[in-house]
């Protein structure tokens, strides 16, 4: 069956970066798929993977969403009841938490159950710019499998904390020791960016492509 890789639009990502490395991939291994940018919502349901992609401050980015017609209940209905792959790139992982502090407190989509919190400094620049290692504490996980080099490229000031560390896949020390990959069940967050992150990130899409 052909797979139809839909990327959100909501007019905050990094939209054609995370496209060229899907198409790269689909290209390179002669996958039966395709992609697709949409903000229209009934797209959605048409999607066998869902990809979330995110740059700048929270809050702009959840009122992105809302603002979107429709697209945060049919994400919902697909994602946690039809259960298709998800994966949230940077903001897009952060979304999935139920608070965030950025800027004032804002309420997020509340998938998996974490707060998103501000890096300390501790005489570090911020953001977290560049590349960093990634440790690998559940190993099984499907979307790092088998993943020799752990070095991911950044760009954040803020980071995921896990309540339920089941969700907590691999972690990345800057400042603090903080999640880099979660999952639950059929949805994955990154807080690098994979598409910048060479063959390596490459690989991780692929993983996300083949479940």
């Amino acid at each position: 069956m052909k797979k139809n890789i839909t990327i959100v639009d909501y007019g905050l990502g990094n939209i054609r970066s995370a496209e060229q490395s899907l198409k790269n991939i689909i290209d390179q291994n002669n996958l039966n798929a395709e992609v697709k940018i949409t903000n229209n919502s009934k797209d959605i349901y048409l999607a066998t993977h869902i990809v979330l992609p995110g740059q700048g401050a929270f809050a702009s980015c959840m009122k992105g969403l809302k603002n979107t017609h429709g697209m945060i209940e049919a994400l919902s209905k697909n994602v946690l009841f039809n259960k298709k792959p998800f994966l949230g790139i940077c903001v897009g992982m952060q979304l999935l938490g139920t608070t965030s502090y950025e800027n004032g407190i804002h309420n997020g989509l509340g998938w998996i159950d974490g707060e998103i919190k501000k890096i300390p400094q501790k005489g570090l620049k911020l953001p977290h710019m560049g590349w960093n290692e990634v440790s690998i504490k559940i190993k099984e996980n499907k979307i790092i499998k088998e993943e020799k080099e752990k070095n991911f490229y950044f760009v954040h000031s803020y980071f995921f904390e896990c309540k339920d560390k089941k969700n907590e896949v691999a972690s990345t020390v800057y400042g603090k020791n903080f999640a880099s990959i979660i999952s639950k069940e059929n949805i994955y967050g990154v807080q690098f960016h994979p598409e910048k992150s060479a063959c390596q990130g490459l690989r991780l899409i692929k993983n996300f492509i083949s479940l």
